[in-house]
């Protein structure tokens, strides 16, 4: 499928907080040392994109899973070894991460051209903002500096990222852990526009849902059945995966929150932000004039995000290969 074209490319700048620690990074951080370093993520990016348009959402999420865990500092992207299983390889993250040649490639490149200079934390960083913007989101300014994280421990990551269960309250205290507030959940939430999920994330709601209902009585009654097509509860084939966004699952676009408001959401976590009345009234705001507020509500919950627990100075290491640690 061919990207979408004419994608919102306004500039959003978002300034450091200078209440958070993590605030040493610097636009245009890489201008002098290696200054194709953007240019060159991108390019491979499009280059995924053009056969895989997918591969966006992968990324996007990719960079979400990095910054919850130990900050964003790429520890993401390194491989399990014989003696550590790793954060990629958690249930969580395998199979459902998807764009490690994204990185591998961009990476690959830049240390031919500017070597032991980009790292592989901020290649996620600047592909995860390329992503939203080549899908039709706004496009915004990420700084550079992040250094790369010497740990990878899948045990840490159930602990850290938001289940597709839960409430308000355990969302909202979810986001609070790492420095971001309510209406950034909700906003952040949106990134579900894109991407598919594993049957396996929500089936519960089709089968299973308590003692007194199988089905989720939440979930529209259509989209349930049209769901348990795409999943069958017979089924042992753990590959299966449906578009969280059913109308235009390849849009950075507030069709979400549209679905959100006629029972259409996948995951119990995103349903319930329509339900809760501390959350409702964001969720039809971000529906309002074409979802233009939302996409710039995004952005700069994006680029907030990118600055959870970062490693800066001397801290860490710029590894050589993403995989790999020095």
């Amino acid at each position: 499928m061919e990207l979408r074209r004419g994608a919102v490319t306004v500039f959003v700048l978002v300034m450091c907080l200078c209440s958070m620690p993590e605030a040493q990074l610097q636009v245009g951080f890489y201008e002098s040392t290696c200054p194709q370093a953007e240019a060159v993520v991108a390019e491979e990016l499009r280059r995924g994109l053009a056969s895989n348009i997918g591969l966006a959402a992968g990324l996007v999420r990719m960079h979400f899973h990095d910054c919850f865990v130990r900050g964003c500092d790429g520890s993401v992207l390194i491989d399990s070894t014989s003696t550590n299983k790793a954060e990629k390889d958690s249930p969580i993250n395998n199979p459902s991460l998807r764009g490690f040649e994204v990185i591998d490639n961009a990476k690959t490149r830049l240390e031919s051209a500017c070597k032991g200079i980009v790292s592989c934390a901020d290649v996620l960083a600047f592909a995860a903002r390329d992503s939203v913007a080549m899908t039709g989101g706004m496009r915004y300014q990420v700084p550079g500096g992040r250094r790369d994280g010497r740990v990878s421990l899948d045990s840490e990551v159930l602990t850290n990222l938001p289940g597709p269960t839960f409430d308000v309250s355990q969302l909202n205290q979810s986001f609070a852990n790492k420095g971001l507030n309510m209406e950034e959940m909700v906003t952040l939430s949106g990134a579900h526009s894109i991407g598919r999920s594993h049957c396996s994330s929500f089936s519960s709601r089709l089968y299973s849902f308590n003692a007194t209902a199988s089905e989720d009585p939440s979930l529209d009654a259509n989209y349930a059945a049209q769901l348990k097509q795409q999943c069958p509860q017979s089924s042992n084939n753990s590959s299966l995966v449906v578009f969280m966004d059913p109308r235009s699952p390849y849009s950075m676009d507030a069709s979400y929150y549209g679905n959100l408001l006629q029972n259409l959401g996948l995951f119990a976590s995103d349903q319930v932000l329509a339900s809760d009345s501390a959350t409702a009234s964001q969720v039809m705001q971000n529906v309002a004039g074409g979802g233009i507020a939302w996409k710039r509500k995004f952005a700069a919950a994006m680029a907030k995000m990118g600055q959870i627990g970062v490693l800066t100075g001397s801290d860490g290491e710029i590894r050589t290969n993403c995989r790999v640690i020095n």
